[in-house]
């Protein structure tokens, strides 16, 4: 109890002070695919991590939402794709519900980018081209794991990995699973978050209307 304690009030010590940027209505793109273009570009040219990690949150049948980090893999036609596993949890629940959120957090900016919209799936053809542009290792990956299945021990994952280096020792390049493949979420909001000193931060938030978009500054 008493470590317990102890970390407790270390993690309620824990605190930043933001003071690296400012965001006002009229520094802004009047398109938020713009805006995030320009804000992606700065996370790029930074020495952040892995820019494109995304928090993706859905909904299940039951109501319930549930998170986890996926990776952008571009934004074609004003719509963020990312590829997974389609029988996985979040496979299963997009099917179910297509309202969904994508969450950015580039701490080294002190910025925040917070997108809602409609998922769906993109063709068969474009998510051949991509899983067979992938790294080998990556496709054999996608193969191997019966994503979001509970499995006895590891080493099912890795007999199975064996199994696929040896049929496809071969191959540049393999058959796309027919489990696997992409998505396209469609925003019908995009808030960017700027942090600043004193827990004052900017928020500007992006609206859908018909075929425009309605800027809007929030209260941090």
């Amino acid at each position: 109890m008493l470590t317990a304690m102890v970390q407790n009030e270390k993690i309620a010590a824990m605190r930043e002070d933001y003071q690296k940027d400012t965001l006002e209505i009229t520094d802004v793109a009047k398109n938020p695919l713009e805006q995030f273009a320009a804000w992606f570009k700065n996370a790029s040219d930074t020495t952040e991590l892995e820019p494109n990690v995304m928090t993706l949150s859905t909904i299940s049948k039951t109501g319930f939402p549930s998170a986890r980090i996926v990776l952008l893999k571009g934004v074609e036609d004003d719509k963020f794709v990312f590829y997974t596993n389609y029988n996985s949890r979040k496979g299963e629940e997009m099917a179910e519900n297509p309202n969904v959120a994508l969450t950015f957090c580039w701490l080294s900016m002190q910025r925040q980018i917070r997108i809602e919209g409609k998922v769906s799936k993109i063709s068969a053809e474009t998510s051949t081209a991509y899983f067979q542009s992938r790294p080998k290792g990556s496709q054999i990956g996608a193969w191997t794991s019966p994503q979001s299945l509970v499995i006895e021990d590891r080493t099912i994952l890795e007999n199975r990995k064996l199994e696929l280096e040896e049929q496809y020792k071969d191959a540049d390049v393999l058959p796309r699973p027919e489990h696997w493949g992409g998505y396209q979420v469609e925003p019908t909001m995009i808030e960017f978050w700027q942090g600043r000193t004193s827990r004052l931060h900017d928020r500007i938030r992006f609206t859908k209307v018909g075929e425009t978009w309605k800027i809007e500054r929030l209260a941090p």
